[in-house]
């Protein structure tokens, strides 16, 4: 049952406010929710907000009940370490709502908390919304089952991902891409590079090996090897390298100490991410959401990915899907070149950038695609997100007021 956005969602009877509950537990979760709550409130100001957010989300209105930062947890030591904490938080959330039942419920992302959450609040009678699909049609479909049990409706932020939904029978709407609205991508490097102080009129290849110490581990030192390779062969190209810390930087650094790498006409940067995929003809980078931002940057882009082999056995055992950058799942085919494992090899990578930049005809058929899968994903995703759930409690007021 895929749910179009429903008209006139602003209508919820106004002799009280509108209490939601809402809780993000990261960073980007927190974006999410601060945007969706100031989209509800230009629908309705007469609504209050409180469950768990950041400074984004207290900024907009939302009365926290627990610092965010006691959810943001990554790894499974640090939450296995943290269980009885995040429990005690979610027990303590579970039985502030049951006491006194928001109109609706919202999870924003983070599903290994608010699922649950969820769950046992639907089963209270409190409808409920999760804002961001995990990636089950990816990886462990079966929660999908929690996911039933769990919403009243899920907002999804992908096309294909509806589709899903609907075949396992999950009240799904689609809203776009928040990024999509954020990010609007040009065709011209040079003034970017004017900014960053590059050489405006040299190739450019942008190496961004990703944002965790394993993931620079797994590629720095085939990334500046295949730098190597590129300026071996084309020595007009210039390089360009951001980092979002320190450590990473280091870590990226010991592999050009590794190689000799001295003389690679390379720029490190600290952030400037999106900046440097914009100055850049080609982006080799890590998988990631980084390949949803060189799509709307409008860059082209090589994709490699290398996990532990244990990891990389799990993932092929439970996957169900077989290509993994998310601009190959939008275009449902494989549109931009994109190695695993042992296939990330220097001159697989290398000959990737390379026929971007040789092959002018092929670029620019990449990039026309890159334009349409942009213009599916932009649809102003914070306000068709609000108008689903205005939309929703209108349906629930209507219900509650027929004889």
């Amino acid at each position: 049952m895929i749910n179009r956005i429903e008209k006139d969602a602003s209508h919820f009877p106004a002799q009280r406010p509108i209490r939601i509950g809402i809780v993000a537990g990261e960073i980007s979760g927190d974006l999410l929710g601060a945007r969706l709550m100031r989209s509800l409130l230009r629908l309705n100001p007469n609504i209050q907000f409180e469950g768990i957010g950041g400074p984004e989300m207290l900024a907009a209105g939302c009365r926290s009940l627990f610092p965010m930062e006691r959810l943001s947890v990554l790894g499974l030591t640090e939450i296995l370490g943290r269980y009885f904490e995040l429990r005690g938080i979610r027990q303590h959330l579970i039985r502030h709502f049951r006491k006194d039942p928001p109109d609706v419920f919202i999870g924003v992302d983070s599903p290994g908390f608010n699922l649950g959450l969820e769950e046992k609040l639907r089963k209270s009678g409190i409808p409920s919304v999760h804002y961001v699909s995990p990636q089950i049609w990816a990886w462990r479909t079966w929660r999908v089952h929690k996911i039933r049990r769990a919403v009243d409706r899920i907002l999804v932020l992908f096309p294909f991902e509806a589709g899903f939904y609907a075949r396992h029978g999950v009240e799904a709407t689609y809203v776009g891409h928040p990024l999509a609205d954020e990010i609007k991508g040009d065709d011209d490097p040079r003034p970017h590079r004017d900014r960053l102080k590059l050489d405006p009129d040299r190739k450019t290849v942008a190496l961004l090996p990703g944002s965790r110490a394993s993931e620079l581990r797994a590629l720095s030192d085939v990334f500046v090897e295949t730098a190597l390779w590129l300026h071996q062969r084309h020595p007009d190209i210039q390089f360009v390298a951001p980092f979002v810390n320190r450590r990473t930087r280091l870590m990226f650094e010991e592999a050009i100490k590794r190689h000799q790498a001295w003389d690679l006409p390379l720029v490190r940067f600290h952030g400037h991410s999106r900046e440097a995929m914009a100055a850049a003809d080609v982006v080799l980078l890590a998988s990631g959401t980084a390949t949803l931002e060189a799509l709307l940057v409008r860059r082209l882009m090589v994709v490699a990915y290398r996990v532990s082999p244990i990891t990389y056995h799990l993932v092929r055992a439970f996957s169900h899907i077989r290509l993994y950058a998310m601009p190959n799942n939008l275009a449902g085919r494989h549109l931009v070149p994109e190695y695993l494992q042992h296939q990330a090899t220097t001159e697989n990578l290398g000959r990737a950038v390379e026929r971007y930049l040789t092959k002018p005809l092929y670029a620019r058929e990449v990039l026309r695609t890159f334009g349409e899968l942009a213009g599916q994903l932009r649809a102003n995703a914070s306000t068709r997100a609000a108008e689903s759930v205005m939309a929703m409690l209108n349906a629930g007021a209507a219900q509650d007021s027929t004889p």
